[in-house]
């Protein structure tokens, strides 16, 4: 079987295939269930319906579920590979470098033994270039696969990792690299802070973070808040199902100066819409508004808007 292989990355071309004019917009959460995949959805389709060349990326390779509610036409799927390392024992002169420079213990020296663990390796490739002899050499391993499609004038991206499978990073990379030419791509993102989500973020001219006015959920979202800051990335906040009087996620926003661009109530025609895998953007007029404002803020022209509102660049 071809799978489509990891390509090294390196700072030169992280970003390729995907065009340097396109807004990309990471939604994420520090938690899962507080309505990341909701609002992304809806931003996606809200961004189509206005003529926007738009494009919706499930980077939540582990558990994607975007199809659910946008109901793509799938028209393109194949199966993708990871590089790991495959030693020759003949050629190994067991010098160790290759253990020295793997940090994730991939690959590991043990006397005169080489050991390999396929799944800790991050497909860096750094085994095979600091190998003097040659020994070490890189397989293909599948780890899943990556579709692509139509919903409406919508266009979809997303990825499925392989059962078993202990590593989403390089598929979240590949799921990425289907960005092309739209005007706007909308990232539904893992939930936490882990690997994958930072993949999933990184690169993006905005991070908005979904929360829930809950003990929680703020617990989670100043997680979240200290791996944008960390990353010098855009971000701003949404906050779902709101209404219980739990103003301290509001406080916390207010104190470290970020923006919440939209908030939206805890209505329960928004739920019975989810769980009709119907699209809340459809049904529920008060959310559409939501919505249309959060995009709204999305398509200012000139990204330098973002980076301002978000403290990161003075005017």
């Amino acid at each position: 079987m071809q799978f489509g292989m990891m390509h090294h990355l390196s700072k030169g071309n992280i970003k390729k295939g995907i065009d340097q004019n396109a807004m990309r917009i990471a939604i994420a959460s520090g938690k899962g269930g507080t309505g990341k995949t909701t609002v992304s959805t809806n931003l996606a389709l809200a961004a189509a319906r206005r003529g926007l060349r738009a494009v919706y990326v499930d980077c939540d390779v582990e558990e994607p579920n975007g199809q659910l509610f946008l109901k793509p036409q799938i028209t393109s799927s194949r199966a993708v590979g990871r590089l790991y390392p495959n030693v020759d024992e003949t050629r190994c002169t067991h010098c160790g470098l290759c253990d020295e420079i793997c940090q994730f213990s991939a690959i590991v020296c043990v006397g005169q033994k080489v050991l390999v663990y396929p799944e800790l390796c991050h497909s860096c490739g750094g085994c095979t270039l600091v190998c003097r002899s040659g020994a070490v050499t890189e397989a293909v391993e599948q780890m899943g696969t990556v579709s692509g499609g139509m919903a409406g004038n919508l266009h979809f991206v997303g990825g499925t990792l392989r059962i078993g499978e202990a590593m989403s990073t390089p598929l979240v990379r590949q799921v990425k690299d289907k960005i092309h030419n739209e005007d706007v791509a909308i990232l539904d993102c893992p939930p936490g802070t882990s690997c994958p989500v930072i993949e999933s973020v990184r690169g993006a001219d905005l991070v908005l973070l979904v929360t829930e006015p809950t003990p929680f959920g703020l617990n989670d979202l100043r997680l979240a808040v200290d791996m944008v800051n960390a990353l010098h990335l855009p971000l701003a906040v949404v906050v779902n199902r709101a209404g219980n009087g739990d103003r301290k996620t509001y406080d916390f926003c207010q104190i470290r100066g970020i923006p919440i661009w939209a908030t939206i109530a805890d209505d329960r025609r928004v739920a019975e819409a989810y769980s009709r895998g119907e699209l809340a953007y459809n049904a529920v007029p008060e959310f559409r508004v939501a919505i249309d404002n959060v995009l709204d803020r999305v398509s200012q022209p000139g990204r330098k808007n973002l980076l301002v509102e978000s403290g990161l660049v003075r005017q």
